[in-house]
């Protein structure tokens, strides 16, 4: 093997050359198939690549996003709308607004706006109402809630944002109100919150005692008509009598159906104080306003006999009452003691005559209703009426 390597390395150089020309030639007579063997891999996977971008690019999508009024450009892979915002974090609840509807299809190109609901506590003209808009201030919340708010009192200004959390809105609008004072109406627009305010943007004053025909506080309506009543007029103070209770007691000296007043009573006296008024001209009845006791009554104490009558008046009738008659009042059935308290033929008072049923004056009854009258007096308390001249009766 060593003497083969030593013959070839010994070789002349032509046959050297020879060789090297008939390798070239080979190699180029196989080249074309290997070639493509090679090469066809490799376009192969070109090719696939280059589908797949073409597929990519046409899912691709260019979306303009406006969420309440920050608007951005974006690319997105999503099919419709509510894949977008879901896709993006945007989150929509029942009263807010998206355009279009979530479940539209998706294009290049297409603009898409969301609009977040506010809660607004709203007090329309001094009702209170729970509303929601999506409007970012007060002005276009005002036009989106159709509130007419041309010279309307606004609790915040029209340009004042709307945040997410909402607000409180307070509009009083502008109202047609009449108020008749003094034979005259008043016809003006307010926007006042009470109709004491309307009263006095009218021009009206009201003096310390006048009134108004609805609640001076009460919340102005469109075409209301609120009347001022002028209130002039005082106070009166009248005395009145409280009558006195009688309290009856038993007495086992005077005869049955006899009463004798042991201590008289006397009646109280109270002073009540009534407002007079006068109202547009017209005297109202009078108000009592308060009352004052100046006096308590005393109360009347009264005796009455349960001592048994006599069975028999003939002994009454047998009395000397003609005697008693001269002694009393020297026999005159017209006759007045000097003091006026006592009066007739037996000289009764007023008093003791009407508890014996008589009526007026004694002295003005006849003979014999006075006789009368004393017999029974005589059956209740005996000869005690007439302390000087009883005993005439037995003469």
């Amino acid at each position: 093997m060593s003497g083969k390597r030593r013959l070839e390395t010994c070789a002349s150089p032509e046959r050297r050359g020879g060789r090297r020309a008939r390798r070239r030639g080979a190699r180029a007579a196989e080249r074309p198939d290997s070639l493509v063997r090679r090469l066809l891999p490799q376009a192969l996977v070109v090719a696939f690549l280059a589908g797949g971008t073409t597929a990519f690019v046409a899912q691709d999508r260019a979306i303009r996003l406006d969420v309440d009024g920050r608007p951005r450009a974006l690319h997105t892979f999503a099919d419709d709308v509510h894949a977008l915002l879901a896709e993006e974090g945007v989150q929509v609840g029942e009263h807010d607004l998206v355009a279009p509807a979530p479940d539209t299809p998706l294009a290049g190109g297409d603009a898409i706006a969301v609009r977040h609901g506010r809660p607004v506590r709203l007090t329309l003209d001094g009702r209170p109402h729970q509303v929601w808009t999506t409007a970012r201030t007060v002005d276009g919340a005002l036009r989106e809630l159709g509130v007419r708010a041309e010279g309307a009192y606004l609790s915040a200004s029209r340009s004042q944002s709307i945040g997410r959390a909402g607000l409180a809105l307070d509009v009083r609008t502008e109202r047609t109100v009449t108020v008749m004072a003094d034979g005259r109406a008043r016809t003006i627009r307010t926007n006042a919150a009470t109709v004491g305010e309307a009263v006095e943007a009218a021009g009206v004053t009201l003096g310390a005692d006048d009134m108004l025909s609805v609640p001076a506080d009460s919340f102005p309506r469109d075409g209301q008509t609120v009347t001022v009543l002028r209130v002039t007029g005082g106070r009166e103070v009248r005395e009145e009598e409280i009558p006195f209770r009688t309290e009856r007691t038993y007495d086992p000296t005077l005869l049955k159906g006899t009463e004798v007043v042991a201590s008289p009573g006397r009646p109280g006296l109270r002073r009540i104080t009534y407002l007079l008024r006068t109202v547009n001209g017209v005297r109202q009845e009078p108000r009592r306003e308060g009352t004052e006791v100046v006096r308590r009554p005393r109360r009347q104490v009264v005796k009455v006999g349960t001592k048994a009558a006599p069975r028999s008046a003939a002994g009454v009738d047998a009395l000397n009452w003609h005697g008693l008659a001269v002694c009393e009042s020297g026999g005159d059935p017209h006759a007045v003691d000097a003091s006026g308290t006592y009066g007739g033929l037996y000289q009764f008072d007023a008093h003791t005559w009407h508890t014996l049923g008589g009526t007026g004056l004694p002295q003005d009854a006849s003979e014999s209703e006075q006789t009368y009258r004393a017999k029974k007096l005589y059956a209740r308390r005996g000869e005690s009426p007439w302390p000087h001249c009883g005993e005439r009766l037995h003469g």
